[in-house]
């Protein structure tokens, strides 16, 4: 018997198409996401709602914006949410929840129509508690709608938009506003170093948020009701 110390295979190879195409395949997504990740985290979708939430932490310009748009909006409450500001040289801590309602009054809406939401938990998953204490202040004013819009600080909106949506469930349908500041320069996200960091902390939380879950279940089902049938407060 004779030992044979090469053996003739036949390898498979793509052509300069096939090796073009799973190139495309393998850039695409980073070409998607290079030149159009921070529209598709900052998109809006405005709903026909009669609350809308805003989350306190955008700040004062953030939250004049959102006046604007509950008195234009034909809104019947405003909510603000937001967990304790973060002062690494001061004890003393704030509110945003607390600070958003108060630059609302000073914005001119009448503080019958203001829910402040202070979230209970606010070291860690601030979005999420946020959610959970807006959720739990309307219904502790009987307040159950079907429909709500979310103000909130640009490339955060898409991942702020999912968290509500599944604390809010099954019921409520969760419209999304996003907010840009004046100081935002024109041009590619890249050339703006707060940009660009809220560019790539957005991408990373909203692919955990997706794909994980952050390790957390929505609020228990209850049976949403129309604000035209709910007490005022």
């Amino acid at each position: 018997m004779a030992f044979c110390l090469i053996r003739r295979r036949t390898v498979l190879c793509p052509t300069l198409l096939g090796w073009a195409c799973l190139l495309g395949l393998v850039c695409a997504p980073f070409l998607f996401w290079w030149f159009d990740c921070e529209a598709f985290l900052s998109r809006t979708h405005r709903l026909p709602a009669e609350v809308l939430m805003v989350e306190g932490w955008i700040g004062k310009e953030g939250i004049q914006a959102a006046g604007a748009e509950f008195k234009q909006g034909g809104y019947r409450f405003i909510v603000t949410t937001g967990g304790l500001t973060n002062n690494r040289w001061d004890s003393h801590q704030w509110s945003y929840a607390e600070m958003a309602g108060e630059e609302l009054i000073r914005a001119g809406i009448p503080t019958d129509k203001i829910i402040v939401a202070f979230p209970k938990n606010t070291e860690g998953q601030r979005t999420f508690e946020s959610a959970v204490a807006a959720d739990g202040a309307l219904q502790a004013k009987g307040l159950l709608p079907t429909t709500i819009n979310l103000f909130t600080l640009n490339a955060h909106a898409r991942r702020s938009r999912l968290i509500f949506s599944k604390v809010f469930q099954p019921g409520t349908r969760v419209g999304i506003i996003s907010w840009a500041p004046p100081n935002y320069k024109a041009g590619p996200w890249w050339r703006s170093s707060d940009r660009a960091e809220d560019v790539i902390k957005e991408t990373a939380g909203y692919f955990f948020e997706v794909l994980l879950n952050s390790g957390r279940t929505s609020n228990s089902p209850r049976e949403p009701l129309s604000l035209n049938s709910a007490q005022p407060p």
